[in-house]
């Protein structure tokens, strides 16, 4: 038999243990209750870069502020970025709102469900539109992502390159054509669990739980650990950072970003480039305008984004009076001093910075003195 044919042989004889696997063992999440378009809509956006566990804090959270389309495109924008804090890739938040705000002008604030129209919006690749039309309309359209480019590697042995354009639509076009037609959304939910909960990356798949391990040409042929196959990522690029939490009085200097590049437009602590040794910091701490009392040297933290990795120094600093001469802060429209309180509910702080955020809070009188 040659290999077109095996693979559709074995295509064809995917669906039914895979759809009696998902009856027993689906993962009970949110979404999932209640499926509607704007609901299953907000939570593959979230889930993309984030761990399901982690998503359904910030969906409940999401949907008690912003309970339909028609909140999300008149949210301001601030509003919208605090709500997303911590999920990171805060694009992923903007084009929500630009896409909420076509879909109130163009479709009277319903989500459209031909699958061309959803992937005209915003923000919504093959992917999410494939699940919204799938999940939320009943059509039998692929939902495509890392997770069932995994099981279809191993399932058929494919040793092509999964990152490749061209296999995730030869791999779309495939389960159109074995696509249950009465529950589409189900077979790919079924695909996404499989993904998910069974068929691991990094070599560690658990076959023996696998409903389609007796079909599974990379577990018959002991090749699980080498498959898929994925070209190396670019090296990340390294940026040294030294993070302020300066203390005023009951506030906390905070800056916007700009509103272009990384992070933008999100609040940020100040900070310099490079490492700064004490010295140097109390320098930079007065060029903005203040003067520093007290000084504490904070842990070292790292965050990794998909190209770079910021590698942070930070200090807590207390100030007892701005400096006579007015700093840069002062004549810096995007600088504030705000209290913890209204940081907590008014500011998106990146996670970049989360090692630092719990001493914005933090009242050191017994800091190491200038």
């Amino acid at each position: 038999m040659s290999g077109q044919k095996r693979d559709k042989v074995l295509l064809n004889e995917m669906a039914a243990p895979l759809l009696a696997w998902y009856q027993e063992h689906k993962r009970s999440l949110p979404w999932r209750d209640d499926p509607s378009p704007y609901h299953v809509w907000i939570s593959e956006i979230m889930l993309q870069q984030t761990r399901v566990e982690a998503v359904k804090g910030y969906y409940s959270r999401f949907l008690t502020e912003l309970p339909d389309i028609e909140a999300l495109a008149a949210v301001p924008e601030e509003k919208l970025l605090k709500l997303w804090e911590g999920l990171g890739y805060y694009n992923r938040a903007r084009n929500l709102q630009k896409a909420a705000g076509k879909i109130v002008a163009a479709y009277d604030g319903k989500m459209p469900s031909d699958y061309d129209e959803i992937i005209s919006l915003p923000g919504i690749g093959a992917y999410t539109a494939g699940a919204i039309a799938s999940i939320a309309f009943g059509q039998p359209v692929a939902a495509v992502d890392g997770n069932v480019l995994r099981v279809f590697a191993r399932y058929l042995a494919d040793p092509t390159d999964i990152s490749d354009e061209g296999l995730k639509k030869r791999r779309k076009a495939e389960i159109e054509q074995m696509i249950p037609k009465d529950h589409p959304g189900i077979f790919n939910q079924a695909l996404m669990d499989l993904g998910a909960m069974i068929c691991l990356p990094n070599g560690e798949p658990k076959c023996a739980e696998c409903p389609l391990r007796k079909k599974c040409v990379a577990h018959k042929e002991g090749r699980t650990a080498e498959l898929p196959v994925k070209a190396a990522k670019a090296k990340r690029r390294i940026e040294e950072k030294t993070v302020f939490v300066i203390q005023y009085q009951d506030k906390v200097l905070i800056r916007k970003r700009p509103g272009k590049g990384l992070l933008a437009g999100l609040y940020e602590l100040p900070a310099a480039q490079g490492y700064l040794e004490r010295k140097d910091a109390l320098v930079y701490v007065e060029e903005l305008g203040f003067q520093p009392l007290h000084i504490e040297k904070l842990p070292d933290s790292k965050h990794i984004f998909s190209h770079l990795e910021w590698h942070m120094r930070g200090y807590l600093v207390r100030a007892d009076e701005l400096a006579r001469k007015a700093g840069a802060w002062q004549s810096d429209e995007n600088c504030r001093l705000e209290t913890p309180g209204s940081i907590d509910v008014n500011y998106p702080i990146p996670s970049a910075f989360a090692a630092y955020a719990p001493y914005i809070r933090k009242r050191e009188e017994d800091a190491d003195p200038v």
